[in-house]
């Protein structure tokens, strides 16, 4: 009986230290710095938009303007210490659930999961680029890499296929869900004032809308490479974004998108402070 009520206490003390104050720093500092790099992403792609930038717009142009700034290499760690607070928080959300009634579902674990796994990649290699023992690397190349190892495989082009529809789909939903302010439900709307709530949508729905259009261009793209079975056509965030730029809009379409992306950043700070966590 004892040990039993000894493992039922040591749980609660586990699920309370989960969601205890440092677990929630490390989901303040992992938005923080997923906004900083969305925002450097969204200043990149209005360079090229505008003509007047030779970087590329992804996570490794990122990296590269960071490391060229004053103090840059403290900065690199701070921007990868975040994303590994952003990891350490997806992955309490995932072994003891998230706030809310459906928390500690399925439905909300397997996608905590995931974006733990993911976050702990990014974290990674920024902290080895800061460490100076790995490259900035590009999204275009490393998305050509992944696309021709996936086709290789049995049924490789039919997974790709598959990938890609579901990134499109990933894509619509968060557009729609911000459209539909959606995010309102993970905010501490009681705290907010009404100009501070102006500010918010005007962030959440206008970036969440650019990043699901980023989101399904790059997944459509990886669908069009499975079909005609060219690895070379799938295309990572910088190729995705010039592309934009190729429409009938031309450069004013990538520069909608990119001034989208800036206004994420200045989302995901906004929800370091204001979400519920």
């Amino acid at each position: 009986m004892n040990t039993r009520v000894m493992a039922h206490t040591g749980r609660r003390r586990i699920r309370r230290a989960a969601n205890g104050t440092a677990v929630k720093g490390a989901a303040r500092a992992g938005l923080t710095a997923r906004g900083v790099i969305y925002l450097l992403v969204g200043i990149l792609a209005l360079q090229i938009g505008f003509g007047t930038g030779d970087r590329q717009a992804d996570r490794g142009g990122a990296l590269e303007e960071l490391a060229g700034r004053p103090f840059g290499a403290v900065l690199l760690w701070a921007l990868g210490a975040g994303l590994a607070g952003m990891a350490l928080w997806r992955l309490s959300e995932a072994v003891f659930g998230a706030p809310g009634k459906d928390g500690r579902t399925a439905k909300k674990r397997v996608p905590a999961a995931v974006r733990c796994v993911f976050y702990a990649f990014v974290a990674y290699s920024v902290l080895a680029f800061a460490a100076g023992s790995g490259d900035s690397g590009s999204s275009d190349r490393q998305s050509r890499d992944v696309t021709a190892r996936a086709m290789e495989m049995p049924a490789g082009q039919w997974l790709v296929a598959l990938g890609g529809t579901a990134v499109v789909v990933a894509g619509v939903v968060i557009a729609v869900q911000a459209l539909r302010r959606s995010y309102h439900k993970k905010l501490k709307l009681g705290a907010l004032g009404p100009r501070v709530r102006r500010l918010i949508d005007v962030t959440g729905v206008g970036g969440g809308t650019a990043r699901g259009v980023v989101f399904a261009a790059a997944g459509a793209f990886a669908v069009r490479a499975a079909v005609d079975y060219e690895p070379d056509r799938a295309k990572g965030l910088d190729d995705t974004l010039r592309s934009f730029a190729s429409t009938p809009l031309g450069p004013w379409l990538l520069v909608g998108v990119a001034a989208g992306l800036v206004l994420f950043g200045a989302f995901s700070f906004a929800l370091a402070r204001w979400r519920r966590v």
